[in-house]
């Protein structure tokens, strides 16, 4: 049992009643509260599910609290069916993962245009997304909610210079790595980029298997997106995307992914 699901399992009456009606407004749980440091709460949600298989890990920042509320309900829903703990942390975790979306779509195409499905031996990035095969993982650098003055945490105040949330860096994000020795990560965006660099520089995560320097994937990131897919150039894009960034980018991740998969 990892000391996740261990966690699950010490937690577990407390999950089992948070019912379709309950929500983490106002007042947090006091059994669901991890720690805290000045305006900083950190708060269980079961992200714990690590599967096995998973070739390709996508690490967000944290779960925001919708993300939170629909795992814990998932969870107790599934516990009051009588299901284990195994699977109703299955069950939470692949209720709260993004699927069908514009964000996944744009994410399949980035992954297309580094050659991931030919690196990995698949016909399309589009099969990752089976959740019956759960090829593809998704996590955040620090695996659970963390509210600063009740609001969802957007990377500031810094993770790493904020001894709570670089003990959940140190913790819970290493213990996943070690759990997938052969998966590729790719963070959203930088702030998780600096969680998963930290690793590296930590001896506890191969440098080849990070995929930094691709665009976040949602919509709101549509020009970003397209010149990272060579779909926009220099005259079309705003002076802020530089798609000649992204361009090399997407040309470096490719060239590391054909070398690490030779």
């Amino acid at each position: 049992m990892t000391m996740s699901l261990s966690l699950f399992s010490q937690l577990s009456e407390c999950i089992r009643k948070f019912g379709p009606n309950q929500s983490l407004d106002g007042s947090l749980p006091d059994d669901l509260k991890l720690g805290s440091d000045g305006p900083i709460t950190t708060v269980y949600a079961p992200f714990d599910h690590i599967p096995n298989d998973a070739r390709l890990v996508v690490v967000g920042i944290t779960p925001g609290k919708v993300q939170a509320e629909n795992a814990l309900r998932a969870a107790g829903g599934a516990l009051r069916n009588g299901k284990s703990d195994h699977e109703a942390s299955r069950i939470a975790k692949l209720t709260a993962s993004f699927s069908g979306t514009q964000t996944r779509n744009n994410l399949v195409a980035m992954l297309e245009a580094i050659g991931l499905a030919s690196a990995l031996g698949i016909p399309s990035c589009e099969e990752l997304f089976d959740p019956a095969r759960e090829l593809i993982h998704f996590t955040s650098a620090l695996r659970y909610p963390v509210f600063v003055n009740g609001k969802n945490y957007n990377g500031s105040p810094h993770m790493l210079r904020t001894p709570l949330l670089r003990r959940m860096v140190e913790t819970y994000l290493t213990e996943e790595v070690a759990a997938l020795p052969r998966a590729l990560w790719l963070p959203l965006g930088p702030k998780p980029a600096i969680a998963l660099r930290h690793l590296v520089d930590l001896g506890a995560l191969d440098p080849s298997r990070l995929l930094d320097g691709m665009p976040h994937p949602s919509g709101l990131n549509g020009e970003r997106v397209a010149a990272f897919l060579g779909k926009i150039g220099p005259q079309g894009a705003s002076i802020k995307t530089h798609p000649e960034i992204l361009v090399a980018a997407r040309e470096a991740l490719r060239g590391r992914l054909a070398e690490t998969f030779a």
